[in-house]
């Protein structure tokens, strides 16, 4: 037989051996019961699976480390030390085969029995796949990392064995070898020391090291940590046992030979981790949306810089210990940032140790170290340290500190639990804030691609009234100097649209819906004085204003900065009005608030409050945001209808009912938009019904207990028909705005019905639905209670009734045939009125509609949070989506949904809870039952096998 024919045959035929060995015994069964049952414990008690609320299988994986010490530890305890004990280790020993192929066949056969371990814990995430849904590269790359400890650990329990004959004192030293590359690199042990110390420790345990994969990354240098921490045991091993053979210890050539090699391989072994340090980029994220590694957005940003961009790091060696296991993970970050582009420069520097760098971090950024307060059970201190990330492109800069980059949430067992919230959209925001910034400092027309044209159709100036002949000599001086600043990538015309016939207004009336303009209803002075301004694909309407120059330049610098892709853009909502006396008194406000909202949008545009009564859009609105509107004027419609004529995008959240608080009850009244009919004009009607769904989120009920006599009022949070919990099918993830986003909530939704005709002329999205377990209801009694199960009494219609629609292309005004309010414009000293009506929207414009009043609303999304974080973070982070998307902007949209939120379970009753889990522990204990059948039919075969390759060996040794 060949050598390496003889090393495959010998190394897998001691390996079926121990492992037929191994499940002979009733420790094995025990061995698969303790380690199943401890994990389904841990996954469903300990880290409080359904209270956690989060659809992974990161429980799982949590106490691993420190689970296979003890598990490994036990399987190998006997490997050696029996064979010494029992006298057998001489035959081992004088037996042709070479020893590393009994070191490495044990080994196989461990490593067998730790996979089938790891196998009967897949209940676990198929249950949760089933649930609701999930990511399956984090899992493989954590059942991979999970199998790459279980090798470490077992050679390190083979080494143990191997020094002595007791298996008791083989267990102790081998979880003793085992803790001590765990706990050297645990926060706990490396908060003693500085950052940097400390993430050499970290980067010698096996628990820092296994969780980098169990994250869903997998990288070469941990891939081969666990692959050299095995190797270098398995090595010592065959080199005690290889000192077993040796008469003394006297210093013979072979004896030394054996130890030069030997020290040399484990060295080798050992430095190439180091040298492994440099590559980077060795590694493949497995997370669906590659969420560990920088997006091409993010990429896209890196290469608009036309100078060098500063991205520094503040962090102290001394920090809070929470914040400590964030540094590494942020310092690797901002390496990809440095890679990505050669005018990225990435500094990490600690303040404290570097006072010129302090003085001028506090002098210039702004950037002070923040005091923590540290305690324990024996005393109390205050540290303070930094946590910043300083991002300055030019002279423009923006400043991150631990609010801005971390998530606090309250773990289900009382502790605090902080992660990064999401580095890589904070950082590129930062960076798309300060290139922004530097650009609108210089000339607009850097950041635009494609020339700009601009045409004012004007009537002579014998037909226009006195004011508009002088603004239009105003025009013409601003469009001058526009041209100059442009140069050749922008040009402008005046036509007058009643010269040769008349053909131009035709073509204005069939294209644009312009009309001609009058100065009162009833004047026969008409005229025309329109701004229209684009690029070959996108066009915009320039608003008059009121008539000033300065007003004319403002609204024209907003148009072009449309089509840069530097510029901030600017918001206008317009959300109803809030009495803040009656608020601070507690009493009941049936008008929905929207702060929360207005602060998150605010984090990356410009939020203005708008108000309609004069019958116009602010010039510089790139998108309008109307939120709970309510008996909305005819003025308020006309402005709203002529945005979107203009080629606007209007984003509504309307519905016939609002939820409010009465007398402690919550009730349904009704709520009059005023856009009913100018909603069904566009082909969009909202039923006056209310949407029930099994499938929904939960809401805070009051529920009394009868505890030895006492009734007790306790709040629980139980499934609420009327919290849509939107996921899955129901969200149309092939649309942009809804990419990636895991789920949403829809409270107090009605169901919206388009008209059959619209996709004729307008291209419609199916944004959100609800789930085909919904029906309709149109009780005004919404009351939660917890006497009688709401979710059960919804009956499935199984219909998925529309909940939020899209409409893109050429809009028809509601007013082309209506008689429209007239506006004043001018200037307080010069002001008259003009009926004017667009009567025909570009092919840009854009109408969004959901039909909720609440959905994003204060008090909806402080209950979403109080259920789970993420729920209340989806719901804005698709408006800001939707922002995006609305502005033509990809933006951040393609990083703020990734991995920052995970997807959530659906609502369960305690019952189902208690199925799910007592079926995983019945599917464990038939895996045993079936591992152990296995085993039966294949004991007999495998002693056959190792009987005939030991004659077979002695054969042709002889």
């Amino acid at each position: 037989m060949q050598p390496d024919a003889m090393f495959s045959v010998s190394v897998r035929r001691i390996a079926r051996k121990e492992r037929s060995v191994f499940f002979q015994s009733t420790i094995a069964y025990l061995f698969l019961a303790v380690f199943s049952g401890v994990s389904l414990f841990v996954f469903f008690w300990g880290e409080a699976f359904y209270a956690r609320n989060v659809a992974d299988v990161a429980p799982l994986f949590k106490w691993m480390p420190i689970l296979f010490i003890f598990l490994c530890s036990a399987l190998t305890m006997r490997t050696w030390s029996e064979e010494r004990r029992s006298g057998t280790l001489e035959h081992v020993l004088t037996q042709p085969i070479p020893l590393w192929h009994f070191v490495l066949g044990k080994f196989v056969g461990g490593l067998v029995v730790v996979a089938v371990a790891l196998v009967i814990t897949l209940p676990i995430p198929i249950s949760v796949w089933i649930m609701a849904g999930l990511d399956w590269g984090p899992v493989v790359a954590g059942y991979l990392a999970s199998l790459l400890l279980g090798a470490a650990y077992l050679a390190i329990g083979q080494f143990a064995s191997a020094r002595s004959d007791n298996p008791i004192v083989a267990l102790l030293l081998s979880v003793a070898i085992g803790s001590f590359f765990y706990v050297v690199g645990a926060s706990q042990f490396t908060a003693f020391f500085g950052q940097t110390v400390a993430d050499f420790l970290a980067g010698l345990s096996t628990g820092a090291r296994f969780e980098d994969i169990t994250r869903g990354v997998i990288d070469l240098r941990d891939f081969y940590y666990f692959i050299s921490l095995a190797a270098v045991f398995l090595v010592a091993t065959v080199f005690s046992l290889e000192r077993e053979r040796w008469i003394s210890d006297a210093t013979e050539p072979r004896h030394v030979h054996w130890r030069w090699a030997t020290t040399l391989l484990i060295g080798n072994l050992l430095v190439a981790n180091l040298w492994l340090g440099y590559f980077t980029f060795a590694r493949i994220d497995t997370t669906a949306g590659q969420q560990y590694s920088l997006t091409d957005t993010t990429k896209a940003y890196l290469n608009r810089l036309q100078e060098p961009l500063l991205i520094r790091g503040y962090f102290s060696d001394k920090t809070h210990p929470l914040l400590a296991p964030l540094v590494p993970q942020l310092s690797n970050l901002l390496a990809e940032y440095d890679v990505a582009s050669r005018l990225v420069n990435v500094d990490i520097v600690d303040p404290q140790r570097e006072p010129e760098l302090e003085q001028e971090a506090r002098e210039k950024y702004g950037i002070q170290a923040v005091p923590f307060q540290l305690a324990d059970r024996y005393q109390s201190s205050i540290v303070s340290s930094y946590f910043n990330v300083l991002v300055q492109y030019g002279d423009e800069y923006d400043v991150l500190d631990f609010e801005d980059l971390i998530d606090v949430r309250n773990a289900p067992n009382g502790d605090i639990d902080v992660q990064l919230r999401n580095a890589e959209f904070d950082i590129t925001k930062s960076i798309k804030t300060v290139i922004q910034r530097f650009q609108s400092a210089g000339n607009v027309f850097d950041t635009i691609k494609q020339p700009i044209h601009f045409t004012a159709y004007v009537s002579a100036d014998a037909r226009l009234p006195e004011t508009l002949v002088t603004f239009k000599n105003e025009l013409n001086t601003v469009l001058d100097s526009v041209k100059v600043k442009g140069n050749s990538q922008f040009t402008f015309e005046l036509i007058d649209p009643d010269a040769n016939g008349g053909a131009v207004a035709e073509e204005l009336a069939t294209n644009y819906g312009f009309q001609p303009m009058a100065t009162s209803l009833l004047s026969d002075q008409t005229f025309y004085f329109y701004m229209v301004m684009g690029t070959q694909d996108q066009k915009v309407q320039i608003p008059l204003g009121d008539l000033q120059a300065s007003t004319l330049q403002k609204n024209i610098d907003s148009g072009l900065q449309r089509f840069s892709d530097g510029f901030t853009k600017t918001i206008a909502l317009v959300a109803p009005e809030q009495d803040y006396a009656a608020m601070s008194q507690g009493l009941a406000v049936g008008k929905p608030a929207f702060q929360q909202l207005e602060n998150w949008l605010g984090d990356e545009w410009q939020v203005i409050h708008e108000d309609l009564s004069d019958g116009q859009v602010s010039g510089n609105a790139d998108a309008l945001l109307v939120m709970a509107p309510e008996g909305l004027n005819d003025n308020a419609r006309f402005a709203i209808d002529q945005y979107l004529m203009q080629g606007g995008t209007v984003l509504l959240g309307t519905s016939p009912y609002n939820a409010t608080l009465q007398n402690r009850n919550l009730v349904a009244q009704r709520y009059d938009s005023g856009l009913t009919d100018w909603l069904a004009h566009m082909g969009v009607q909202i039923e006056e019904s209310l949407v029930m769904d099994r499938q929904s989120g939960a809401f805070p009920v009051p529920v009394t207990r009868n505890i030895g006599g006492l009734q007790v009022q306790e709040m629980q949070m139980l499934p609420y028909p009327f919290f849509l919990d939107v996921r899955g099918d129901s969200l149309n993830q092939t649309h942009p705005v809804l990419a990636g986003l895991p789920q949403l909530n829809m409270s107090w939704a009605s169901p919206i019905k388009l008209d059959k005709a619209l996709g004729d002329h307008l291209k419609v999205s199916r944004l959100v639905t609800s789930s085909d377990q919904a029906q309709l209801s149109q009780s005004l009694t919404i009351t939660p209670t917890g006497q009688t199960d709401m979710v059960r009494a919804v009956q499935p219609t199984g219909e998925h009734y529309l909940l939020a629609a899209a409409l893109e292309g050429e809009f028809t005004s509601y007013y082309a045939d209506k008689d429209q309010p007239t506006l004043s414009l001018g200037s307080d000293d010069a002001v008259f009125d003009v009926a004017q009506v667009i009567g025909k929207s570009p092919a840009s414009a854009r109408l969004i509609v959901f039909a909720s009043n609440t959905f994003l609303s204060d008090q909806v999304l402080q209950l979403a949070a109080a259920v789970n974080r993420s729920a209340m973070a989806n719901n804005l982070s698709m408006m800001s989506n939707l922002v995006d998307w609305s502005v033509e902007d990809a933006g951040l949209m393609n990083i703020r949904t990734r991995g920052a939120y995970s997807q959530t379970l659906p609502p369960m009753t305690e019952t189902t809870q208690r199925i799910w889990e007592y079926g995983n522990y019945l599917m464990s204990v038939l895996l045993i039952l079936m591992t152990g059948f296995l085993a039966y039919r294949s004991r007999r075969k495998a002693q056959q096998h190792w009987y005939s390759f030991l004659a077979e060996t002695k054969g042709e040794i002889a």
